[in-house]
């Protein structure tokens, strides 16, 4: 949000609009993987009923088209060009009276060739887009993790009880099995809520901060390493999501088995007519 590019405004919108269209695409889908996951540890026997299984295209819309029309509104209007403009227009009214009638200011009277996102996003949408939208949507994601966790736990504790109202002895070694893979559980998801959630929140939180700040107090390198950190390590979430779940592991998984089992067939071959 810190560089500033030399375009004409219409692209300028599109290089700003764009990506935060994106983006927002991207957490919208982040939340509708994890309440398709939440319905089914709530609901099990209702899961196939759920309705984004039985309208599919209606899933689509509601997590591509409201960040689409979000990320839309400043090429409706709601940007800061004339804002700009009417700044450009004192600006060298002033200097006309402090240099004389003598200085032409037709160039800043429209559209600078600078590009930078206060000229595209106001205030009020930042903070409505940071605090309406995506402290929401992280909330809700960490609420419906935590509240995952909580029912496994119950149930892992109804599994124990059963366990024990059947063998009537100590903690089997399958209880301690269950044990350990909850523990692994939880300090798996903590440990992707460090690495993959608090670096953007830090970095979110800080850019709200900046924009209060004069140009001459903000250091530009700071800016640009927590975004890069905290853009990129949300976007491993996919990847985490997509290795905790079987149906993308175990194809892969079997596809490997199957080439290892051919290369060793292919040595035992080799072996025999030798």
């Amino acid at each position: 949000m810190s560089l500033e590019r030399e375009l004409d405004f219409h692209t300028c919108l599109l290089v700003h609009i764009f990506p935060n269209f994106l983006f927002l695409s991207f957490l919208f889908n982040l939340v509708m993987v994890h309440y398709e996951r939440y319905l089914c540890i709530i609901y099990p026997l209702h899961y196939k009923h759920f309705w984004a299984h039985r309208f599919f295209p209606l899933a689509l819309l509601a997590v591509w088209l409201p960040p689409l029309l979000y990320a839309s509104l400043p090429a409706f209007g709601w940007n800061n060009r004339k804002a700009i403009a009417i700044g450009n227009i004192t600006n060298c009214s002033h200097n006309e009276m402090l240099e004389g009638a003598g200085g032409d200011c037709s160039t800043n009277r429209t559209w600078g060739k600078e590009c930078s996102y206060k000229d595209v996003f106001p205030h009020a949408f930042i903070y409505l887009e940071v605090y309406g939208l995506l402290t929401p949507a992280i909330c809700s994601i960490v609420f419906m993790t935590v509240r995952v966790l909580w029912i496994a736990r119950e149930q892992l504790r109804d599994i124990c009880k059963l366990h024990r109202a059947v063998q009537r002895d100590h903690p089997s070694e399958q209880e301690h099995r269950l044990n350990i893979r909850y523990v692994r559980c939880v300090v798996a998801v903590s440990l992707t809520f460090l690495v993959c959630w608090v670096p953007y929140i830090i970095y979110m939180h800080v850019s709200i901060i900046a924009l209060s700040q004069d140009e001459k107090d903000k250091d530009p390198s700071t800016y640009i390493i927590l975004s890069c950190t905290g853009i990129g390590s949300m976007a491993i979430i996919p990847a985490i999501l997509g290795l905790g779940n079987r149906q993308y592991t175990e194809p892969v998984m079997n596809v490997c088995g199957k080439l290892r089992d051919r290369c060793r067939e292919s040595k035992d071959t080799e072996d025999l007519t030798l």
